[in-house]
């Protein structure tokens, strides 16, 4: 494999290697290079790329540089000349009098050499325009005589097919076409529907004759002797490119056909037997794999759809999930909050309070849940409320009552025990 850049002239027809000489040159660029009729600029139609040796004709010629702003002031300033020069070449042969149609007009890269290309019928004595031409431009002078098929791929155009012409496009060469092309590819014979724009036979049944050898080989020819999955018949219709067949059975006693695929059926080698002989049996079908039914006419979505991330799972347990889990193996459950808070069990007795005692009046302050919060996180039992203890004065009876039901009453509303109903006026 070797390094190479494929470059075109004037971005038309065959496309020539060159090596890069350790540039990085891109699809699209301009680049001067060197041939044989001296430094000539091109387009790149293929950057940087490997190519096989048998490929690359040695010795293998240089890139010299990637065209410049000047370059491509020298590329305007021929391009004005060549127009130029079209006018005064076409006065100059109808002043001789020459049986010749003027094509294109190119003018070198180094501006020192003027090339003419025209069509004649015959052979043209130019030897008076020549000098004439000379002394006008005052540089070397080549008239060149080409074919049709090369002036419409200089002139370029549209086909009948709507794209443009194949030999301005991508044909490197010319290659003989005949008729023999057409009736195998079922085309009709009329010269006026194959032939292009120049006159002669079309490129595309040149290039396209590999193609439809190898399809011909899969179906039967029209009128041929085959057998189906469905019996013997015999064929009426070739499609190639759909690669089906329309059949007239043997065993039905209308003029119906039935159309096959390549693969359903085959024909029998020798044609239709005898009046008495049973045909060989030749077909060994092989069913395909349905296709997925795609709607043509479906809308496609530009909608590109959003792909939502699951969220990934914990390995571990959280810390409550493991307490739930020991207290449901250990049989025990958790205690209210609000029992211990007040130092009260759930059967609603009155507790005096852990490290108070008996006489003393105990005040209890309840804390928010923030706060206990913050007191688990410091490990102190959940729950848990500091009790301080207060003297108890000597006061009437109906005085300690009122007071104990507005404690029982700020008590409700925090929490209510599940033992019922506080009994007021009962002694703490």
């Amino acid at each position: 494999m070797i390094e190479v850049v494929s470059v075109k002239f004037k971005n038309r027809g065959k496309c020539y290697f060159f090596a890069p000489n350790g540039l990085q040159i891109r699809t699209g660029d301009k680049v001067i290079v060197e041939t044989a009729k001296g430094l000539e600029i091109a387009d790149c139609c293929h950057g940087n790329h490997m190519a096989e040796d048998t490929a690359v004709i040695q010795p293998l010629r240089a890139v010299v540089r990637i065209a410049t702003v000047d370059d491509r002031r020298v590329e305007e300033i021929n391009k004005k000349r060549e127009k130029e020069a079209f006018g005064i070449c076409e006065k100059k042969i109808a002043e001789h009098g020459l049986d010749m149609k003027l094509v294109d007009v190119e003018c070198n890269f180094e501006g020192n050499k003027t090339t003419f290309f025209f069509t004649s019928n015959g052979r043209v004595d130019f030897r008076e325009l020549v000098k004439d031409l000379a002394g006008v431009f005052r540089n070397r002078i080549e008239l060149r005589q080409i074919g049709v098929r090369d002036e419409t791929k200089m002139l370029g155009g549209i086909g009948i097919c709507g794209r443009p012409y194949c030999c301005s496009q991508f044909l490197e060469d010319f290659q003989p076409v005949s008729t023999k092309m057409a009736k195998m590819q079922s085309l009709s014979l009329n010269p006026a529907k194959i032939s292009g724009a120049c006159g002669r036979l079309m490129c595309c049944l040149r290039y396209e004759q590999a193609a439809y050898e190898d399809l011909v080989k899969k179906v039967p020819k029209q009128g041929a002797f085959v057998e189906t999955i469905d019996g013997y018949g015999t064929a009426v219709q070739v499609n190639l490119l759909r690669q089906t067949v329309k059949v007239r059975l043997d065993s039905d006693t209308d003029d119906s056909l039935h159309l096959y695929k390549a693969n359903e059926l085959c024909a029998v080698p020798g044609g239709r037997p005898k009046d008495g002989e049973e045909p060989p049996h030749v077909l060994h079908y092989v069913p395909e794999e349905p296709e997925e039914e795609t709607d043509p006419w479906a809308v496609p979505s530009l909608v590109v759809p959003e792909i939502r991330e699951e969220p990934q799972r914990e390995d571990k347990p959280q810390r409550s999930d493991r307490n739930r889990r020991r207290r449901r193996k250990s049989g025990k459950k958790k205690p209210e909050p609000s029992a211990e808070v007040h130092g009260e069990k759930n059967t609603g007795k009155k507790m005096p309070a852990k490290g108070v005692k008996k006489g003393e009046k105990t005040e209890v302050k309840p804390e928010r849940v923030a706060d206990v919060g913050k007191k688990n996180r410091q490990s102190e039992k959940p729950g848990k409320a500091t009790v301080k203890p207060v003297k108890i004065e000597n006061k009437p009876e109906s005085a300690a009552r009122s007071e104990t039901g507005e404690k029982r009453y700020s008590r409700s509303r925090h929490r209510r025990p599940r033992g019922g109903k506080p009994k007021t006026g009962a002694a703490e």
